[in-house]
């Protein structure tokens, strides 16, 4: 059974930085694609970055600027770095990988917390 394990989560103040990782039990370099969604209570889990195994990333509207997705192959790891954060960014950052097109996994996700 496939299992991620993120990390790097905690309280921020407004205007900090926060990287989040993200470690897969398989090899990544074997995958299609890995991404980050957030989701608060009472909320739709919301897109927040996506990059494919071979690069190009992609950036949701309020991440764009922000926020930088990488993976490192010889790691196996995947990154969300969040910079400028906000309180409106805090949110449970759960991260997925795509093994192929057709089957996603889940991590259990990581909380982030923005406030002085």
């Amino acid at each position: 059974q496939v299992q991620l394990a993120e990390s790097g989560g905690g309280l921020v103040s407004p205007g900090g930085s926060l990287t989040l990782s993200c470690v897969p039990s398989v090899n990544i370099s074997n995958s299609y694609a890995m991404g980050w969604y957030r989701q608060v209570p009472g909320q739709q889990r919301a897109w927040v970055a996506h990059i494919l195994t071979r690069g190009y990333p992609n950036y949701a509207p309020s991440a764009r600027g922000r926020f930088t997705i990488s993976t490192d192959i010889g790691a196996n790891t995947a990154y969300l770095q969040m910079n400028s954060l906000k309180p409106d960014d805090a949110a449970v950052y759960l991260c997925y990988i795509d093994l192929n097109t057709k089957t996603r996994i889940w991590g259990q996700g990581t909380q982030v917390t923005v406030g002085s």
